[in-house]
């Protein structure tokens, strides 16, 4: 149980515990992860049999983390010290841990929500968007992805080496739990209104940015990869579309000003697809994601050399086109040219030259990147 100045409900979750335990003859502990309370917890949870870790690092994740350190048991149950959860189910919970699962997930939205336990904003905006954006970024196959009672073998604990320190790291164990195909189901869980009488640690805007933006930089696919594509795709249509000459639409005429932006935008969406490789390769060679067979795969056949020769035919080609636009300014004697013609060879034969030393760039810092690590 993370524990801050809970006093007001902090012996009444010890004591469900305890009773679920001795109920159920289950061989457990209770351990109150102190992040530093002032008003008496500890000496309420040992008074009542629980074992008291204090936890100096300040934040949700760090306690969490920091009482499953000092937690003896194959099992873990990890649930709010506000009187919200029902530590009763502990059973429950354990009867899955039985059947094979490694980690099980409560879920509020069928166990039932009491009135005043959940604000509307977090039950009807935040926590399914955010469970929502999970099941597509990461195919969690949990529908409550927050819920703050859930269990775990101590032994898929490890192996997941969860490392955020706020509210967050609820969404980093179910991502981490999916992406490496650990077994996690769910179960109906009762959420019920906290006891305290002082507003609650959580701050809905504040934390649910806080989860949005951690699936967001655990997926560098949706932040990065996609975006970029469609940049590069829309870009390089519209641009090889304006090569040509004017593009009328209606009563509308895209030109060289338009192909302009069409180049710049092949050259972020590029920039932004390097951003999901150099993120990808990042993330396997730390741990923080699973190897990725397919990646490893194309990545050892990308290597360097095809790189830089890939990039350095796009310099070629760019060069190609600059060394014509200014044949063609020649021809005029280096006079005054009309704008579009000129810049209709100017631009792609800039972007070319830019894109060109992007992927020579990028080869290299890859290449860095793929660098076998010592742990």
């Amino acid at each position: 149980m993370p524990c801050l100045n809970e006093a007001e409900t902090l012996a009444g979750c010890v004591e469900e515990a305890i009773q679920a335990l001795r109920a159920h003859a289950i061989v457990g502990e209770v351990v109150v992860a102190d992040n530093g309370s002032s008003d008496g917890s500890q000496g309420i949870a040992e008074g009542l049999g629980a074992r008291v870790v204090p936890i100096a690092d300040k934040g949700y994740g760090r306690a969490i983390q920091g009482g499953v350190a000092a937690a003896r048991g194959r099992y873990i149950l990890m649930g709010d010290s506000d009187g919200s959860y029902d530590f009763s189910d502990a059973a429950r919970f354990l009867a899955k841990h039985r059947e094979g699962w490694e980690i099980v997930l409560g879920n509020r939205f069928l166990g039932g929500i009491q009135p005043g336990a959940m604000p509307w904003k977090n039950r009807h905006v935040g926590n399914p968007i955010l469970s929502g954006v999970g099941r597509l970024f990461f195919r969690c196959p949990v529908g409550d992805l927050h819920c703050g009672l859930r269990s775990f073998s101590k032994a898929a604990y490890e192996r997941l080496d969860l490392r955020a320190g706020g509210m967050e790291f609820a969404s980093e164990m179910v991502i981490k739990a999916t992406l490496f195909s650990e077994r996690m189901t769910e179960i109906p869980t009762t959420l019920r209104p906290d006891g305290r009488s002082r507003p609650s640690h959580l701050r809905p805007w504040r934390d649910g940015w806080r989860h949005l933006r951690f699936m967001l930089l655990f997926c560098p696919r949706w932040l990065f990869l996609q975006p970029g594509l469609v940049l590069m795709g829309a870009g390089g249509l519209l641009s090889a579309l304006l090569l040509r000459g004017p593009l009328h639409l209606g009563a509308v005429t895209l030109d060289v000003h338009t192909l302009l932006f069409a180049a710049i935008s092949v050259l972020i969406g590029f920039q932004s697809v390097a951003f999901a490789l150099f993120t990808k390769v990042f993330a396997t060679q730390t741990g923080v994601l699973p190897p990725d067979e397919k990646f490893q795969r194309w990545f050892r056949w990308i290597n360097l050399e095809k790189g830089l020769a890939a990039g350095g035919l796009l310099v070629i080609a760019g060069l190609v086109l600059s060394l014509r636009a200014v044949g063609l300014w020649g021809a005029h004697r280096f006079g005054d040219l009309s704008p579009g013609e000129l810049l209709r060879w100017v631009i792609p034969g800039g972007a070319l030259l830019t894109l060109g030393c992007q992927v020579v760039l990028v080869s290299f810092f890859l290449s860095i990147l793929g660098l076998p690590l010592r742990r």
